[in-house]
């Protein structure tokens, strides 16, 4: 009877061994401010990828400034998918031979599923009175932002307010001007956007945090409600939230189809619905309907409108010597 019992023991930890090691794990490498997000991508994703293929899968997530994690998966960190918030950070990869070369043609709307823009954080009732970027560059308001140099959050913060005054029909000297006073009234640059979240709110720095419009859902559940009201300014940027298969790592652990599979799960209704109850702007026109309540009416212009692309802007803003190095003195 022991030896039976043994056997079947025995039998029952192979079997066991053999299902975990047929499960397929793929590992999503992101951006700072999107973990709730994907947590809930990665959590409808696994039943629906199970109940398509009849396979297991398992999805790993790691987070934090883009420009930082596109540099971890240059140097070799393992992602099957990267899903940044600026194309300059997957064309980084492109370029590097980790990622396909005509990347944005290997998913619809230039493999973008959703959007975001800038908008303003400030603390509960706005006891400065921040209505829009005007209000940033007054003596006295303190101004929490992404450092450009190393996430997205931050490129796009520092292009937003620099495009605001163009939208205005200014020109790209009163820009500089007026980006220049902004970032005087910096006390200190966050590493990632989470981290500018911790700053405005943990070490209660700051009287505005400028940040993604999706942070708003975040800071809600992670804080809770009432610590902070969302300001939308009169203008801000288009955000593309970009996705790639990481070419270099699928092909050696053979994960491709997995890694589709995945990111395609993002355009579809509901990955657009879980997108849009986190804020982030859906592609999908009907669920973006549906939301419109959330999504506030404003004044939206694009990189392409002011600086020709994210990697013209790259070069000639936040390359070293750049036009932020030249305006931003190091507190």
């Amino acid at each position: 009877m022991k030896t039976t019992i043994k056997l079947t023991l025995g039998a029952i930890a192979l079997a066991a061994s053999a299902l975990a090691s047929a499960q397929t794990t793929l590992l999503n490498v992101s951006y700072d401010v999107a973990r709730e997000f994907y947590k809930d991508i990665n959590a409808a994703f696994v039943p629906y990828y199970k109940k398509s293929t009849g396979k297991d899968i398992k999805v790993d997530q790691s987070h934090a400034g883009s420009s930082a994690q596109a540099r971890a998966v240059a140097d070799g960190l393992e992602a099957d998918v990267v899903t940044f918030n600026t194309t300059t950070d997957v064309d980084f990869l492109a370029d590097k031979g980790v990622v396909a070369k005509d990347w944005r043609q290997k998913f619809p709307n230039g493999a973008a599923p959703t959007t975001s823009t800038m908008l303003f954080l400030v603390r509960n009732g706005n006891p400065k009175g921040i209505k829009d970027w005007d209000d940033l560059i007054k003596p006295g308001v303190q101004v929490v932002v992404v450092n450009p140099k190393t996430g997205g959050n931050g490129r796009m913060a520092y292009l937003a307010a620099w495009g605001y005054v163009r939208s205005k029909g200014g020109s790209d000297a009163d820009a500089l001007d007026f980006v220049s006073k902004l970032y005087k009234n910096v006390p200190v640059l966050a590493r990632g956007g989470r981290d500018a979240t911790g700053i405005f709110l943990q070490r209660n720095i700051g009287d505005v945090l400028v940040t993604f419009e999706s942070e708003v859902v975040s800071v809600d559940n992670e804080f809770g409600k009432g610590k902070v009201d969302a300001i939308h300014p009169s203008a801000s940027i288009v955000a593309e939230n970009p996705v790639a298969i990481v070419e270099r790592t699928v092909a050696k652990k053979g994960t491709a189809e997995q890694a589709k599979a995945y990111l395609d799960f993002l355009y579809s209704p509901e990955g657009q619905e879980i997108a849009a109850k986190h804020n982030i702007r859906p592609r999908n026109e009907a669920v973006l309907k549906k939301y419109s309540a959330a999504f506030k009416p404003i004044k939206l212009f694009t990189v392409g409108d002011y600086f020709g692309s994210l990697a013209e802007a790259q070069k000639v803003h936040f390359n070293d010597g750049g036009q932020f190095d030249k305006l931003y003195t190091t507190k």
